[in-house]
């Protein structure tokens, strides 16, 4: 029989945060591998558990996949925990997952506090359909390829960010998704000093020019919801204009209406009407 690999989501902030399922786990499984052992021993002190943990992350984690396989593959149980949240969202944990998984070893999720969530449902923003990017790359150029692939981006997109990055983001995202795109900018989740500030872009700059970031940033901006612009034959408009004039639209509103999504101008559609005495 081989061991099971929990990944327990662990608070974002709030000692609070953690379920009663994530707390027995932790207390019965036979390893805690910790991105931080020692911040994770200030959880596991609060809450008396007395599990072994050992180091997991970005620079350990390919020699500590081989050691934490062969232990669950020997038998013992052993729960993943990041710092923050839930773990293999951004961190190394991912990888230990794969191998398990080639390993044929049991993987059990134990949800609980994700910050993008967190930020996300009390943003305002659209909820219905998001994509999670987390933090951005450092580098100039895989930065701004990324945030030119989403410029078109219509769903709502979650970004983290750490505070002495937020002025230089706020400003990349106004050269790639403009001034005016609505944006919620939420503060040490969970924590003492949660705050929630919510505008557009050109605002937020505004707002931290004479103020310095603090805490750990969960960026929520809009998605683009402008309409694509369809292309349409004289023919086309033409039919377009008819349906709309028979509900009851005059030509002026209708030539108007139409050129919001089309490649045609309100004054190329009125034209075109005048033309043919639509």
């Amino acid at each position: 029989m081989t061991g099971i690999l929990y990944l327990v989501a662990t608070p974002i902030g709030n000692l609070e945060d953690i379920t009663f399922r994530a707390i027995r786990i932790l207390q019965e499984v036979d390893l805690i591998a910790a991105e931080d052992t020692r911040h994770t021993g200030k959880l596991l002190q609060h809450y008396q558990i007395k599990t072994p943990t050992i180091s997991y992350h970005q620079h350990n984690h390919q020699t500590r996949i081989t050691e934490l396989s062969e232990k669950l593959l020997n038998g013992l149980n052993i729960a993943l925990v990041s710092d923050a949240g839930t773990p293999v969202i951004s961190d190394p944990g991912y990888h230990l997952v794969l191998s398990c998984i080639g390993n044929a070893i049991n993987i059990i999720p134990i949800p609980g506090a994700m910050a993008g969530i967190n930020g996300l449902i009390a943003s305002g923003l659209p909820t219905e359909r998001f994509c999670f990017e987390g933090f951005l790359p450092t580098k100039k150029k895989l930065r701004d390829n990324l945030l030119h692939s989403l410029v078109t981006e219509k769903r709502t997109i979650i970004f983290y960010e750490a505070p002495h990055r937020v002025e230089k983001t706020l400003k990349d995202f106004a050269q790639f998704f403009g001034l005016n795109r609505n944006l919620t900018l939420a503060r040490e989740l969970t924590k003492l000093h949660e705050e929630f500030w919510r505008g557009t872009i050109q605002e937020a700059i505004t707002f931290y020019q004479n103020r310095e970031p603090k805490g750990e940033f969960t960026i929520i901006v809009e998605g683009n919801n402008q309409q694509e612009e369809l292309e349409l034959s004289e023919t086309e408009i033409k039919l377009e204009m008819v349906k709309l004039l028979n509900q009851g639209m005059s030509k002026s509103e209708a030539s108007q209406h139409l050129a919001k999504y089309t490649n045609f101008s309100r004054r190329e559609i009125y034209q075109l009407t005048l033309i043919d005495d639509i």
